[in-house]
């Protein structure tokens, strides 16, 4: 299928959506979200007005407080005029295969803003965090002219890394019960992150999950940070040596230091801080070519995405996929078939010759 061969959207909708009409961003979003016909040329007639939004990622481990603390840092931007875009991936409904909306009920105090814009999106099934088309709509937002697109993931664990390949800034947010440093160092959400935030740093253990990090960070580089071995040395002092020592590193080789925030969502404490930080990453990113570099890949990887699904439609939609499939599962039942040899008619027909 070729974008010519796809049914054009209403000349009106891009036309109102470049107008600024919240409704046509709406409803770009649903025919992309649900990959309608013509869903490729929405996406091709507005992608040279992608690309200037920060995007920032908000993930983490389901009950760390990401929908409260996405509405009030919405709240800290939208005090320097800008305009913010968020995307909330819920569970999808068991009965419905939609969103379950809990995001969305969380940030009702920001909803009618008419300078934040929220779309709540059904996982459907799909793993890593994010939904199928949660970068698509990202794009979109993007296009429309938000300054800021905050990606919620649905917080499933160490399992949300697809949110690295999709946000320009990944926040990773925890809270003291979040766990010792050992399985933190374990977790492959650990990975990903630009930037720490502690969460509900009034409860017990924040102090303690701070430092625990900020030595975790420094070991990353291959080193101790001073004294770690030391007894009766306290672990504040460790803290610091290995925040000196992180932050040293990363002036040495021209890398980000990754920050360890504290933050109280629900009161608006350390959500200034948090804000700057995003804006310090952001000029990072466009400094060190690293922005420049992140979006090459994800459009890469956006190209990939596109032949493959255009393949499994010719294949299975256009082609004789099914129809060959369906006439060779007793031969592959009785083993008389391999599975790859079935795979090798099926490409061949679609004039490729198999490796």
């Amino acid at each position: 299928m070729t974008l010519d061969s796809q049914t054009a959207p209403a000349d009106d909708l891009l036309e109102r959506f470049r107008a600024g009409q919240r409704t046509a961003l709406a409803r770009a979003i649903s025919i992309v979200e649900n990959t309608r016909p013509g869903f490729e040329r929405v996406l091709h007639a507005l992608h040279a007005d992608m690309g200037r939004a920060h995007r920032i990622g908000v993930t983490g481990p389901p009950g760390a407080g990401k929908s409260t603390l996405t509405s009030k840092l919405a709240l800290e931007l939208r005090k320097r005029d800008e305009r913010i875009g968020i995307v909330a991936v819920d569970p999808s409904s068991p009965f419905t295969g939609g969103a379950l909306l809990g995001d969305r009920i969380r940030m009702t105090n920001i909803s009618t803003d008419p300078g934040i814009f929220i779309r709540s999106m059904a996982t459907r099934g799909h793993l890593g965090g994010l939904a199928t088309t949660t970068k698509e709509v990202a794009d979109l937002i993007d296009a429309y002219g938000y300054d800021r697109v905050v990606l919620e993931t649905v917080g499933v664990g160490q399992s949300e890394l697809e949110i690295a390949r999709t946000a320009d800034t990944s926040v990773v947010v925890l809270v003291p019960e979040s766990g010792d440093s050992i399985q933190a160092m374990k977790a492959g959400l650990m990975e990903v992150a630009d930037v720490f935030v502690i969460n509900k740093a009034d409860r017990p253990g924040a102090d303690r999950l701070a430092q625990e990090l900020e030595v975790m960070l420094h070991m990353r580089l291959g080193e101790m940070p001073r004294n770690a071995g030391h007894h009766g040395v306290s672990l504040k002092s460790v803290q610091k040596a290995a925040r000196e020592g992180v932050q040293a590193k990363a002036e040495q080789t021209g890398d980000w230091a990754i920050p360890v925030l504290k933050t109280t969502a629900q009161s608006g404490e350390g959500i200034d801080e948090l804000a700057r930080t995003l804006d310090r990453h952001r000029v990072y990113l466009e400094d060190s070519g690293e922005l420049s570099r992140r979006r090459q890949a994800r459009l890469a990887e956006r190209v990939r995405a596109v032949v493959e699904r255009r393949l499994q439609r010719l294949a299975w939609e256009k082609g004789p996929g099914e129809e060959i499939l369906s006439g060779s599962l007793r031969a592959l039942e009785a083993g008389e078939v391999s599975p790859y040899a079935v795979a090798d008619r099926i490409v061949k027909e679609l004039g490729v010759q198999p490796r």
